[in-house]
């Protein structure tokens, strides 16, 4: 079982690779950097300019960017590793439960359809709503993945605490808010959109006259080619500033949260401390990802700033559902500890 943690541990180091190496690649404009999947240009190792001819031959309307190139089959590499990673943990789990586990189970369907979306990312010309599942999924593989290994480490069992019902309420409302917030950002991204206003704390003088929701939303089906983006520049606003809106709903609701989730822990002194420690680790994420989005506006979204705000929301959508799961279990185990009190049908002590 220790092999099992470790190896879980180690995948949760390499998704966290991977999710930055994504960002990397889309805000580098990369993700056609290789025309075809799973190789480049033809080739399974990274293609160079001495094999420009050979690049242009097989795809004359998309010439070799070694930079783009190098950029899109770097992340392959560590993405095709952390596949395998996933069904060896996938493998071991069954092995030492002798039958098929959910979470591990869960993994192992996610990666693989993280890797029809990464293909699809390419053969669809990055269509808009297949990076923001990409990105979408690529969370989710953290998330679950932190899930399991707490769930192998028996040691954090949380205490038999009651979870009040409007905390658990609150906890599933922020997750929800946060998870279509990432959506709406991956959304903003895709369609690039991220400097569509480039203006505090909204959009420049008269933006409310030009929102277009109803071509902001679509799905643009049909196009050739998504890369750079096929909307107007008013739809492109309307994304950008529906994200910023988000973005303070956010805020509000896991701020609340935390603080609920901090007052909780305070009232229960050594056995609310796991949950204090929670609270102040979404205060931080939370306000670390509010200060990275102002700085993208800012600073006209440089790179590492970029790279990092995508990197903080999937440790931060982490945070949150693990807290609000943590709850969960903390209400299963105050009922397993009740039954274990609880007199038998004779009136003598289980």
């Amino acid at each position: 079982m220790n092999g099992l943690k470790r190896l879980v541990s180690f995948a949760i180091a390499l998704t966290m690779v991977v999710i930055v190496l994504g960002a990397y690649t889309r805000l580098t404009d990369a993700g056609l950097g290789c025309p075809d999947w799973p190789g480049c240009y033809g080739f399974m190792q990274l293609p160079q300019e001495h094999h420009a001819d050979i690049a242009a031959s097989r795809y004359p309307e998309r010439p070799l960017e070694p930079h783009k190139a190098r950029n899109e089959m770097v992340h392959r590499y560590f993405a095709g590793t952390l596949g395998l990673v996933i069904a060896a943990i996938f493998v071991l789990s069954t092995l030492a439960e002798r039958r098929v586990r959910l979470l591990p189970a869960t993994l192992l369907a996610l990666v693989v359809f993280q890797a029809a979306l990464g293909m699809w990312t390419v053969t669809l010309n990055l269509f808009p709503l297949v990076v923001m599942g990409h990105l979408l999924g690529g969370f989710s593989l953290l998330t679950l993945l932190w899930l399991y290994r707490r769930q192998l480490a028996v040691a954090a069992a949380p205490p038999a605490l009651t979870a009040p019902s409007r905390l658990r309420l609150l906890g599933t409302c922020a997750s929800l808010v946060l998870v279509l917030q990432i959506a709406l950002g991956g959304w903003t991204s895709a369609n690039y959109a991220a400097m569509a206003c480039v203006e505090l704390p909204l959009c420049h003088a008269g933006w409310t006259e030009q929102l277009k929701f109803d071509e902001a939303f679509d799905l643009h089906l049909g196009h050739d080619n998504y890369e750079f983006g096929v909307m107007s520049k008013e739809a492109r606003q309307t994304i950008h500033i529906s994200h910023r809106l988000g973005a303070v709903l956010t805020v509000l609701l896991v701020g609340a949260f935390a603080i609920r989730l901090w007052r909780f822990g305070a009232r229960h002194q050594a056995e609310g401390a796991v949950y204090r420690r929670q609270a102040l680790l979404l205060l931080f994420l939370l306000s670390l990802q509010f200060v990275l989005g102002v700085l993208n506006i800012w600073w006209l979204l440089p790179l590492p700033n970029a790279v990092a705000h995508n990197f903080v929301a999937a440790n931060l959508l982490a945070a949150t559902i693990i807290a609000r799961v943590q709850l969960s279990r903390s209400m299963q185990s105050m009922r397993q500890h009740s039954g274990m009190q609880r007199p038998s049908s004779s009136g003598s002590l289980a």
